[in-house]
């Protein structure tokens, strides 16, 4: 008996330890348990606005992967040196993916800037409530019921019915102005000029050219495959310029055309004269039409033969529509 009263209130400590235990896992097993993600439905969300794509002005090339300033400047009709200066470039076989280069001189009128302007509207848009309480809706008069009697409906019959107006007709268009504007459009029809086949109308830039070699043409125009002609011969045949002008670029920098020669004949045109063996003019050279600039060869190309360019305004354009037939 007194062994049992003796371990009596250990046995009761041993079961409030065990029931605090209990209930501290309890507790601690739904605290580890993650809140339910909360979602407010119905409210707005903040769209960010696209940003505005950059202006690039008209007188400017975005330098793209592969180019070279010489390309650059072949394919807007300048010199490269002038192109260099414009753009404070010192050494031109360094320009970067991105780099923004202006192709016009500066000054010029066409170095203005495109911007593109909003659309503004000319009119209000008139606003009107939806709520049945605005003052600005319009109704109709409400009709109302009278009494029957004699004098309502002697009032009625002596009211005149309201004609309604007819619009006034549209004047007739004269036919003596009728007449003119016909006149003038078959006049019109008859003074406009028709574009020569051969070549474009004749200007202060246009110029005489001959042929820059005597070989057969064994390659013609397409503005998809060829950007110009080409003439085959054998290695060391003479290259002519095909007319007076300043040799703008003599060098081997343009992949695709070997040891190549550009003369710049005047504001419109340039004349290429692609994969020769050897070059006999330099850059800043004048040379007269006729004069031998260069020997035929096969550099950078799969035979021997001569690619000849002209460009007007930097676009490549048929050769065999400004070459004398022959």
């Amino acid at each position: 008996m007194n062994v049992l009263t003796h371990h009596l209130p250990s046995h009761r400590r041993w079961r409030r330890t065990v029931g605090s235990l209990a209930v501290t896992m309890l507790v601690a097993a739904c605290a580890s348990h993650a809140p339910a993600p909360y979602v407010e439905r119905g409210g707005s969300t903040a769209v960010a606005a696209a940003p505005a794509p950059a202006v690039v002005p008209k007188d400017v090339y975005v330098v793209k992967k592969g180019d070279t300033l010489y390309g650059i400047a072949l394919d807007n009709g300048l010199d490269y040196r002038e192109l260099a200066s414009w753009n404070g470039i010192e050494n031109p076989n360094l320009i970067l993916v991105g780099q923004q280069l202006r192709v016009k001189a500066p000054g010029t009128a066409d170095s203005d800037v495109a911007v593109a302007k909003p659309v503004v509207l000319t009119q209000s848009v008139e606003k009107r409530s939806l709520d049945g309480n605005s003052d600005t809706l319009k109704r109709g008069p409400k009709g109302g019921k009278e009494p029957y009697s004699e004098q309502a409906l002697a009032a009625a019959k002596s009211t005149p019915a309201a004609t309604p107006k007819t619009a006034d007709p549209a004047p007739a268009a004269a036919p003596a102005a009728t007449a003119v504007a016909k006149a003038e459009a078959k006049t019109e029809a008859k003074t406009e000029a028709k574009p020569d086949s051969k070549t474009d109308a004749a200007g202060p830039d246009e110029i005489s050219w001959q042929w820059p070699a005597t070989g057969k043409t064994i390659g013609t125009f397409s503005e998809a495959a060829n950007k110009g002609v080409d003439i085959a011969g054998k290695a060391g045949d003479a290259i002519l310029a095909a007319g007076d002008g300043k040799v703008v670029y003599s060098g081997s920098g343009l992949r695709g055309y070997g040891k190549l020669v550009i003369i710049k004949h005047n504001g419109t045109y340039l004349s290429a004269y692609a994969h020769n063996r050897a070059i006999l003019v330099k850059e800043g050279q004048a040379v007269k039409k006729g004069q031998k600039i260069a020997e035929m060869g096969d550099s950078d190309a799969d035979q021997v033969k001569l690619h000849f360019e002209i460009r007007r305004q930097g676009k490549p354009i048929d050769p065999l529509k400004y070459l004398p037939p022959r």
